[in-house]
């Protein structure tokens, strides 16, 4: 099993989805942080998809309808996963553990942490390079806050179809020159299974210029 990234890592950028890439405070997701991901397991796993695609180890705890066909789709390689569906009371210490051995780790803490529960976690993070991406609303201090709101499905016609696609809008928040909101359409997947923009894309002909959708 692949080590979490040594301490004079913390602070580079891990692989990530290009669609992702400029979503995120600086590019990507930064060994030795910790990120909040709101509304969406899809995003969750194409958070996953990035690293995990360049070899990282990583493992999930407390999502027990965390879908490993559906991750795999993403990108992500189960060969690489942990999963650890049910920590039960212990789930400080399980994510703690993890920390240590691996690159990114995904938890869903409980419906309460403290400032200094998670101070604690957040050192070892730092100490070992890792990455934490919590889901929900408690965790109380991260890099990056993401939220998905807005969202429409594609596929559907007149009573007949499958869901095929989905637009979502990512709010952003993040520390100091990042903690102004951006916001973000994305195609999460598209129509192919991919994780791409879905912001107007500009297109400049013969002196004129129009927008058209992606």
């Amino acid at each position: 099993m692949r080590q979490a990234l040594e301490t004079r890592q913390v602070g580079r950028a891990l692989e990530t989805l290009p669609a992702l890439a400029g979503v995120l405070p600086g590019g990507g997701v930064r060994a030795g942080a910790s990120y909040a991901v709101e509304g969406s397991t899809a995003l969750v796993m194409a958070l996953l998809a990035g690293p995990s695609a360049a070899g990282a180890w990583s493992g999930v705890v407390g999502m027990p309808a965390f879908g490993a066909e559906a991750a795999a789709g993403f990108g992500v390689d189960l060969d690489r996963l942990v999963l650890v569906p049910e920590p039960g009371r212990e789930w400080l210490g399980v994510v703690a553990t993890l920390v240590d051995a691996l690159t990114v780790v995904v938890a869903a803490p409980p419906s309460t942490v403290s400032a200094a529960e998670a101070s604690r976690l957040e050192a070892r993070i730092r100490r070992r390079g890792a990455v934490l991406i919590t889901v929900g609303r408690s965790w109380p201090r991260c890099e990056a806050r993401l939220r998905v709101g807005e969202n429409s499905w594609d596929g559907l016609g007149s009573g007949h179809g499958h869901l095929v696609a989905r637009r979502v809008t990512v709010t952003v928040t993040g520390r100091g020159t990042a903690a102004r909101p951006h916001r973000t359409r994305l195609w999460l997947p598209d129509p192919a299974g991919r994780v791409r923009s879905a912001e107007p894309v500009r297109q400049y002909d013969e002196g004129w210029r129009h927008e058209v959708a992606s």
